[in-house]
């Protein structure tokens, strides 16, 4: 009980530095957009020229999600450097 109690632990704060690293990387990145969430109002931010050509829209879309990617990707392998080190520096010890 002790080992799961200890792996859940782990596992939840590193669960907190990829939130935490995800929302550094958002609140830096100046272009970041939202997708909308509801499909009726999906051409609503768009113009006119948008709503009538809906692979603008796509393609958008498209774009903002490979951004996301990009982001979780970056969190993810920040924090895979951060563990690297933490386990060379208790390996020295």
């Amino acid at each position: 009980m002790i080992v799961r109690a200890f792996i859940i632990n782990q596992l939840s704060e590193r669960r907190k530095r990829l939130h935490d690293l995800l929302l550094t990387l958002i609140n830096k990145d100046s272009d970041f957009e939202f997708i909308e969430e509801d499909s009726n109002d999906l051409t609503s931010s768009y113009s006119e020229k948008d709503t009538l050509n809906l692979s603008r829209v796509i393609e958008k879309n498209r774009k903002i999600i490979k951004r996301y990617q990009a982001i979780v990707r970056t969190a993810v392998t920040l924090d895979a450097l951060m563990d690297s080190e933490n386990e060379e520096n208790y390996k020295i010890k």
